[in-house]
């Protein structure tokens, strides 16, 4: 990271079909964060379009549409990067991906799609596949959406690729249970593997189809550790600031310390062969031979 990077997670309640409202909503917690000092917004899956895989191919837009060109001037006006959740509609693709636009100031707009898709969205939506890694506002992040962090494999090609900061938005039901407790099962994990910061935020409220969001913002450290947490019940930003300092000395290749080792750099790549072939083994048919 060449400087340290203040960074916002979004709490936020989107209303499925209702672009207008949600968009205007995403302007508005912008401008706030600008108050703030934040220099990149990261709002949850589906902020702008509103989360329901059912009413998927009636919602969205491309990348060139109305709502898109709003937020990046909103972007340029206040020089912060918004990376906003999205139905992405494509002229030749008949199901449309849920997407994450990143909107940097004096910059075109760049997307990451959703790689691994619940079981519940195998219907409605187009999977993405590419990990791309953006760079803004002094460091280079990336983006995986809900689902996707359940793959250690992901973050490690992130940070492989030189990412220093994860940002995992989400739209996870009150059915689903309490997000922070979940989360820092398995997001812990992802930051401390492979020595990267992450934040991630999730839906909260109503989307207008009866389907309620339990909310949820944080930030893990590089070695795992819970930075900061929302205590929030309502929709808000998580403001931290991250530093540049902390993740360059574990990356650094001269480290001095175990403290301070970058997993990553002392793999061995050529015993991971199998990762790749095997699948998950078939209990029936092992029982029944």
């Amino acid at each position: 990271m060449k400087t340290d990077c203040r960074i916002g997670l979004v709490q936020m309640e989107s209303i499925v079909g209702d672009t207008e409202r949600n968009c205007q909503k995403i302007i508005h917690l912008a401008e706030t964060a600008h108050k703030q000092e934040i220099s990149l917004l990261c709002f949850p899956e589906c902020s702008l379009d509103g989360y329901s895989p059912q009413n998927a191919a009636e919602m969205g837009d491309t990348l060139d549409s109305p709502w898109i060109s709003q937020l990046r001037e909103c972007s340029q006006d206040l020089g912060i990067t918004l990376l906003v959740g999205m139905v992405e509609q494509k002229r030749d693709q008949n199901k449309p991906y849920i997407a994450h636009v990143i909107l940097s100031p004096q910059e075109e707009p760049a997307v990451f799609r959703k790689a691994h898709l619940g079981r519940s969205e195998l219907t409605y939506f187009t999977p993405g596949d590419c990990f791309p890694i953006f760079s803004a506002q002094g460091m280079t992040f990336a983006v995986g959406i809900c689902w996707d962090w359940h793959f250690p494999e992901m973050a490690a090609i992130y940070s492989l690729k030189g990412a220093e900061v994860l940002f995992a938005p989400h739209a996870s039901p009150i059915v689903a249970g309490d997000r922070k407790e979940i989360w820092l099962r398995y997001l812990g994990a992802r930051a401390y593997d492979n020595s990267v910061y992450l934040g991630a935020c999730n839906l909260i409220g109503s989307n207008g189809k009866a389907k309620q969001f339990s909310g949820g913002a944080l930030v893990i450290g590089p070695k795992g550790d819970l930075i900061n947490q929302s205590y929030l019940g309502e929709e808000g930003i998580l403001a931290t600031t991250l530093s540049a300092e902390r993740i360059n000395r574990i990356r650094r290749p001269d480290r001095a310390s175990m403290r301070d080792s970058f997993f990553l750099a002392d793999r061995r790549k050529e015993l991971y062969r199998e990762l790749i072939e095997l699948d998950i083994l078939d209990r029936s048919k092992v029982s029944n031979e």
